[in-house]
């Protein structure tokens, strides 16, 4: 891993991933039962939590081994470590689908990140990535026709400098119990934005219009 940049990977015991898991340079931590559709298609290099879902001993040994009445999930005490390690990129797999208080959660886990200062966080699923973005500038790649949505998380929001998309306002609020980020659309290989207040939920969903 780079001295400057830290990616983590961390695979949550949600809607097994179907999709490609990319563990170059990172440091994967596997989260208690996500052991079971994980074990062999991606490297592990630390399994960590109570095991209270999973009914054979993972590969490699856990560090510690945490009790099943706590007041954390596996996958915020994922990011603890990580944290710990000097994390500043987590990528999160297999957290999506599943209970919906459990994925409502794993979003939480994002702004965790963010807040404790790491450079991005995104969750991928079986249909879209979903990035918690701090304030500053963002660009990503894309293909035209692709739907995102952009939503408050944790308080109000404000964007400005929407670029590459079809609904581009210059000056975009958005606030809880509004629907106005919903459903926008990619007009070429690359969009941007610029988070001037707030943090902000993206997601970009895989199926192209």
């Amino acid at each position: 891993m780079s001295a400057e940049r830290k990616t983590f990977l961390i695979l949550l015991n949600g809607e097994p991933y179907q999709g490609e898991i990319l563990a170059q340079n990172a440091y994967v931590i596997c989260c208690d039962g996500a052991y079971s559709w994980a074990k062999n298609r991606v490297r592990i290099d630390e399994n960590l939590g109570d095991f209270d879902s999973l009914s054979e001993t993972p590969y490699p040994a856990p560090i510690e081994r945490f009790p099943s009445e706590k007041d954390e999930t596996d996958g915020e005490l994922a990011v603890r470590r990580a944290l710990d390690m000097g994390a500043t990129d987590f990528v999160f797999y297999g957290g999506g689908g599943g209970r919906e208080d459990h994925f409502l959660g794993n979003l939480h886990l994002l702004h965790k990140a963010i807040k404790a200062g790491a450079t991005s966080a995104l969750l991928r699923t079986n249909g879209a990535e979903i990035f918690l973005l701090g304030e500053g500038k963002h660009a990503f790649p894309c293909k035209a026709g692709q739907t995102i949505s952009l939503l408050p998380f944790g308080g109000k929001a404000h964007i400005m400098e929407l670029r590459g998309l079809k609904y581009a306002p210059v000056d975009l609020r958005l606030c809880y119990g509004s629907t106005r980020g919903i459903s926008n659309l990619t007009t070429g290989e690359v969009f941007s934005l610029k988070v001037q207040e707030g943090c902000v939920l993206l997601i970009i969903n895989e199926e192209v219009v």
